[in-house]
């Protein structure tokens, strides 16, 4: 007897395998995905946020503002109160808000990966976090971060698909002068991916330097004007309601030069902010829109990410808990500020409280992350690898969050109906044919440009699993990060231009840190 059923199986094998040769490039989930299905705020309740971040800015305003800031903002129109707080009119704020940037866009150096817009209900995945310490698998413990493990995360994640933008994920916490630090971190993205990249500065003075380096990279003075490839952090907010001069100052300099202001504003509810989920909305609402208008005030239009991250504390202990149910709620509340406004936006996901890529770290993860997908943030930074409140970075669990990453995006993806996926002719040829879809060309067809398959996550019998050595999901992700790292290291810098850098900056990633066989995996 002929077993049919094994020349169907491996025709159809043949068939997924060509298929799979065909669709490389039709994957389900990309960059850019569409948005905003989720919308936890009614739009009665996003005017009376409005209204309310307009009244503090007007009354309470922002404290400790520089004299240059002060400058810029009494002559648009702001002014002192008796308690020296910088108060900006009504309109002034409803003005700054019609004139912003509505989108940007962040550049790959390459065409193997895909640019990042940002603004609409376009939603990418990025990683972020300065964290200051690494997550030894092997021992379970932490131990301090350093610029090498910065430029092996960024090759990690240039070999991630569902990763889309590779941001500061660590602070090498060895290189104490902050000119050297900031300038051996922009060096270490450019070194590690040509993704489209982020980081924060500690020195407003560094940037001009650090744009000169990335001029160099792409070939000519003004290139990165033309189109930069990476973004500039900062917090220049510190709540409640108060400047910080550090990254004010950044603020203003990055302004100047028409950069990408990649901001972060991140009170803590119950602590920097009421615990009041409206009220720590409402606040930083308002000082989301004070830098906005220090923005714009400084040079119209130039682009200015929407970033405000509430923060949720743990009221038993004061703890920040960026794994709660609470912070996806309130990442989600923020992704729609950003569309009522129309501004380009970011919010923060991912942020487990686990110590270790375990269960309570996958569903803390996943539950923020898809939600803020489906609520429309264009970008979600700290979505993969960060551990223990943001302060541990893991290799392994940023591998883990990729596979997670690509199953938040296929639900953000949602589902296509119309005359052809709704597949009446195919049911039609089934049910009077062979009574099964296995084979059936919209099967092979959909299979790869539909359908969404882990790296890691095991779906295999258990039997089989078994008979595999009953590996679980943290080992595989220690045997992907060893195989990954021992033998991707891209080339992304010319090496006459790499050694004309290493002459102008004080470079301190070692060249055999970055070639197979140093040892280090």
């Amino acid at each position: 007897m002929v077993d049919r059923s094994r020349r169907r199986h491996g025709g159809a094998r043949a068939a997924r395998l060509r298929m799979r040769e065909d669709a490389a490039s039709k994957s389900p989930v990309h960059a850019g995905l569409i948005g905003g299905a989720y919308k936890p705020l009614q739009q009665a309740d996003l005017e009376k946020i409005h209204q309310t971040a307009l009244e503090v800015l007007a009354t309470i305003g922002i404290g400790e503002p520089t004299a240059e800031v002060v400058e810029y903002a009494t002559a648009a129109g702001c002014h002192i109160d008796k308690n020296g707080r910088l108060c900006f009119p009504k309109t002034l704020i409803e003005d700054v808000i019609a004139g912003a940037a509505r989108e940007y866009t962040i550049y790959s150096r390459s065409p193997t990966h895909a640019d990042v817009l940002v603004g609409g209900y376009h939603v990418n995945y990025a990683t972020s976090g300065e964290a200051v310490t690494i997550y030894k698998a092997d021992e379970r413990r932490f131990r301090p971060s350093t610029l090498v493990d910065l430029y092996d995360l960024g090759r990690l994640t240039d070999r991630l698909d569902h990763i889309h933008q590779f941001g500061q994920m660590v602070i090498p916490t060895e290189l104490k002068d902050p000119y050297e630090h900031d300038l051996n971190v922009a060096y270490a993205l450019c070194a590690a991916t040509q993704k489209p990249c982020e980081m924060a500065f500690s020195d407003a003075h560094n940037v001009r330097p650090a744009i000169q380096m990335f001029d160099m990279v792409l070939g000519g003075e003004g290139r990165f004007a033309e189109k930069p490839f990476l973004s500039f952090g900062g917090c220049p907010i510190v709540s409640p309601l108060r400047f910080g001069e550090d990254n004010l100052d950044l603020l203003v300099e990055t302004s100047k030069l028409g950069l990408i202001n990649d901001i972060a504003i991140a009170p803590q509810a119950g602590a920097t902010a009421p615990a009041a989920l409206a009220g720590s909305l409402a606040q930083v609402t308002a000082e989301g829109l004070a830098c906005l208008a220090i923005v714009n005030i400084i040079n119209p239009g130039c682009p200015m990410t929407f970033a405000i991250w509430p923060f949720i504390s743990d009221l038993r202990t004061g703890a920040f808990s960026g794994g709660s149910g609470e912070e996806a709620l309130a990442m989600s509340a923020c992704a729609q500020l950003g569309r009522f406004y129309d501004l380009p936006t970011s919010v923060a996901a991912s942020m487990t409280d686990s110590k270790l890529p375990d269960a309570q770290a996958g569903f803390e993860k996943g539950i923020t992350a898809v939600s803020a997908g489906l609520a429309g943030a264009n970008r979600i930074l700290e979505s993969a690898g960060m551990l223990g409140s943001l302060m541990g970075c893991s290799f392994e669990s940023l591998m883990i969050d990729n596979d997670m990453l690509g199953m938040a995006q296929r639900v953000v993806a949602g589902i296509e109906v119309n005359d052809e996926t709704l597949s009446l002719d195919v049911m039609r040829e089934v049910a009077l044919g062979p009574g099964h879809y296995l084979g059936h060309p919209q099967t092979l067809e959909l299979m790869e440009t539909d359908y969404l398959y882990p790296e890691l996550a095991d779906r295999s019998a258990a039997g089989t699993w078994e008979q595999e050595g009953s590996l679980d999901i943290m080992q595989r992700a220690r045997d992907g990060v060893q195989q990954t790292l021992s033998t991707h290291y891209p080339v992304t810098i010319d090496p006459r231009t790499d050694a004309a850098i290493r002459n102008r900056f004080p470079i301190k990633l070692a060249r055999q840190d970055m070639q197979i066989g140093n040892g280090r995996w």
